[in-house]
């Protein structure tokens, strides 16, 4: 008879079979292991405490509420001012005050009553063919409603957590009139029905099915990279938008102290170092991302594209436009 055990005993058994009697800390992640293991490994060298992690692609709020008191998770690292947000409000994360964090991590990139904290941040940028686009005609997000741009546009689709963080933060801009007015210029500029990520815009772009996408900066510097896609990036110019007024819209990876951390002075040693001037540059080069603290050195590759205007509203302000951005997307039929 095969018995099968609870996910949080498992995991459990799993640590102590590993590693006896030591000292650790346990990590539910969005993030893929190779993008954190240095991190990781970087802090147990320094500490001696042992990192676990588990990765998830999607469900980890879920797993976490049913494991409820008994959950080994310590740490829960994650992307999107969406899932961090969704963590606080479902009562799985507690709050630590620490004057430390305030120092590394700029207000608009942390929760107002400590329940998360942002890492790294990434812009939703606007990409463009080399050949085919002038983009002198194309410098805020409001640009992409113009009717020049008619059949020109890929998106993924509007109610992708990346799309509707940047939905939101217009809406946070101009206000709900102004900002369904302008999705509903966005969408009949779509080339085709919103499809793919961000990794498909470009490529889209490369093939000739559009000329302008909007995606997370990280994937150029990803596909540059690797042979296949590297003509991807290549045949296209990153743009960030809104240079003479907000900024450019950021969103955020981030860490949070789970509410019943097993480990909680250890959680709480590795939050420290994930926040630190240190931490964020190897998580940051690690992942071709922004550090959230400005005394941080941006990597090789982001230090090529020059420094721009972030919008610095607070991702809070923009978490609490999420719904009304997801109802937009319905209203204006985005993904028909």
């Amino acid at each position: 008879m095969i018995i099968k055990l609870p996910f949080y005993v498992m995991f459990i058994f799993l640590i102590v079979s590993s590693c006896g009697f030591c000292e650790e800390v346990n990590v539910y992640s969005y993030r893929k292991p190779q993008l954190i293991k240095p991190l990781f490994e970087s802090f147990s060298e320094s500490t001696g405490i042992k990192v676990n992690s588990v990765y998830a692609k999607k469900g980890m709020l879920e797993r976490i509420r049913s494991e409820g008191k008994n959950s080994p998770v310590d740490l829960v690292l994650t992307v999107d001012i969406g899932r961090l947000t969704d963590l606080k409000d479902a009562g799985l994360t507690q709050p630590l005050k620490s004057k430390k964090l305030f120092e590394n991590i700029p207000p608009n990139f942390r929760d107002p009553d400590n329940y998360w904290f942002g890492l790294t941040s990434r812009a939703r940028v606007i990409v463009v063919s080399k050949e085919r686009v002038d983009d002198a005609l194309l410098k805020n997000y409001e640009d992409l409603s113009k009717t020049r741009w008619k059949g020109r546009i890929c998106t993924r689709q509007g109610k992708h957590p990346y799309m509707n963080a940047l939905i939101a933060s217009v809406i946070a801009s101009s206000g709900e009139k102004g900002a369904e007015k302008w999705l509903k210029g966005l969408k009949s500029n779509l080339a085709r029905k919103p499809q793919g990520n961000d990794r498909a815009q470009v490529k889209a772009i490369y093939e000739g099915f559009c000329d302008i996408a909007v995606i997370n900066h990280y994937y150029i510097a990803l596909m540059s990279s690797d042979v296949n896609q590297k003509k991807w990036a290549d045949s296209v110019k990153i743009i960030f938008p809104n240079q003479d007024n907000r900024g450019t819209h950021m969103n955020v990876s981030g860490v949070a102290l789970a509410r019943f951390a097993p480990n909680r002075e250890n959680a709480i040693k590795l939050l420290l170092f994930l926040a630190s001037q240190n931490g964020q540059e190897i998580y940051a080069n690690e992942n071709n991302e922004y550090p959230v603290s400005k005394k941080v050195p941006l990597s090789e590759q982001l230090s090529s594209w020059g420094h721009f205007k972030q919008d610095e509203i607070s991702l809070v302000k923009v978490a609490e436009k999420r719904m009304s951005a997801l109802l937009m997307a319905d209203r204006v039929g985005y993904n028909n």
